[in-house]
């Protein structure tokens, strides 16, 4: 997996995520501590609204930042997205005020939402072969799952030397850090899209959404990134109540809980790229979104039993195994949107994504939260055990099997097949850019699964 490292450009770029990972891992933790200082018992309240407004951010700017970002230098976007980040991790340590560190937070995750799909668009023009992307994706997934461990344990340990406002300059430099590693590599252009060409602001914010509504096994991944926010929900907001209310354990148990959520999908991640050289995309997806469903009834039968020892362990493989489940729908994605979207529509389609799939966190992060609180945990799990399971049956519907992003070539691009195209003009741009005079509806290419090869 460690080859891809080899491209100097993408070793660059992937340092750059750790080290914005990183950053970000270190302000979760003094961003906890400073809500404390400032809101005191009310510290729950402040955090739950700031990752409201982290969702917020997501769905509404990613769209607006993709209407406008291939008219800038992608290397551009990155790094004013990194300097922005750094700006406001500067300013966190001396806001004295509630509403103040909400503003922060807004315009930091708006540059998050900036340079993420920005950074996701990139990587298949980096690593045009199939193999050597499957691979960086697998890395991703790894250095969030890593982050998710590192990050705290880091700051742990940075506290027993300073106050926790020092945390803040550790993530003005992990931002800054990825700023001067993507400048450091030339990065290549994106393609014009056809809604640029066209002009339009609102089709180019809409391209990507568009284009998950058209093609059927991205609105399948609609249905998944659903199905995954609800396993992800679970155990991010319950973790704790489970621990501490549910066994009466420390808080230590906490942190293993999480762990091992994160060593499943640690696992998948890394044996995936080679399960996905002999199975499809599709099988690979879907059976983690089946498998999530398994796991919530499974989690069903912990939650609803009375005493004894085996509940504590059951939870922890019901979480690992979440991770994995997770982590088979998650590492794939990049590779379904790069074969389901042209090139000149990748950064649209990856926007679309991000804002789509966050969306689904923002149902159902406060749903486990609020349904667990007032109801209890065992409502918690049959409604997102519900999501979960219309959500998976639903993704399996809108997945047909033909879909042509289940194979195509190496270098990533789709699977050469002669179609026809009954419902186009002879003259459609399309026929007339991909076909030999005169050749009409019918012509050969190589097909990406896009709206207009969606049933093909």
């Amino acid at each position: 997996m460690l080859t891809v490292l080899r491209n100097r450009t993408y070793r660059h770029l992937f340092t750059a995520q750790v080290a914005a990972l990183t950053g970000t891992g270190l302000a979760t933790v003094a961003l906890s501590l400073l809500a404390y200082d400032i809101a005191g018992d009310s510290a729950g309240e402040v955090l739950g609204t700031a990752l409201a407004i982290k969702m917020v951010a997501y769905v509404l700017i990613a769209p607006a930042i993709g209407a406008f970002a291939d008219r800038l230098p992608r290397r551009t976007l990155m790094v004013g997205a990194d300097l922005t980040r750094a700006a406001v991790a500067l300013c966190l340590p001396f806001v004295g005020q509630v509403w103040q560190v909400y503003v922060l937070i807004f315009l930091l995750q708006s540059a998050s939402a900036a340079f993420t799909p920005a950074f996701q668009a990139v990587i298949p023009d980096v690593l045009p072969k199939e193999r050597d992307y499957t691979q960086a994706l697998s890395l991703s997934r790894l250095a969030y799952d890593l982050e998710s461990l590192f990050s705290p344990a880091l700051a742990g340990l940075l506290l027993t030397v300073m106050t926790y406002n020092w945390l803040f300059t550790g993530t003005m430099l992990g931002f800054v850090g990825s700023a001067a590693l993507v400048v450091s590599v030339a990065l290549p252009k994106p393609a014009p899209s056809a809604a640029d060409r066209a002009g339009g602001v609102y089709a180019k914010a809409t391209a990507g959404s568009r284009l998950f509504f058209h093609v059927p096994q991205l609105r399948s991944l609609l249905a998944l990134n659903l199905a995954v926010a609800a396993a992800s929900a679970m155990v991010t907001v319950n973790s704790v109540v489970y621990a501490r209310g549910v066994f009466g354990l420390s808080a230590g148990s906490v942190s293993l809980a999480l762990g091992v959520y994160g060593a499943g999908s640690m696992a998948v991640a890394l044996t995936l790229p080679r399960v996905l050289d002999r199975v499809s995309d599709r099988s690979v997806m879907l059976s983690g979104a089946l498998l999530l469903v398994v796991v919530f009834a499974g989690l069903g039968i912990v939650t609803a039993g009375q005493g004894g020892s085996w509940r504590w362990p059951a939870l922890l493989v019901a979480w690992a195994v979440f991770g994995a489940a997770c982590s088979m729908v998650l590492t794939p994605t990049g590779r379904l949107i790069r074969r389901s979207a042209p090139p000149e529509e990748r950064t649209a389609a990856f926007a679309a994504q991000f804002s789509l799939s966050h969306s689904c966190w923002l149902l159902t992060y406060p749903l486990a939260g609020w349904l667990g609180g007032a109801a209890g945990l065992g409502w918690a799990v049959a409604a997102l055990g519900a999501i979960g399971l219309v959500s998976a049956v639903g993704a399996v519907r809108l997945w047909p099997v033909h879909a042509v992003a289940s194979a195509a070539t190496d270098d990533g691009g789709g699977a050469v097949v002669e179609h026809e195209h009954r419902d186009l003009a002879p003259d459609h741009p399309h026929l007339v850019n991909t076909s030999a005079p005169g050749a009409g509806r019918r012509h050969t290419h190589r097909l990406v699964a896009d709206a207009l090869h969606a049933g093909h």
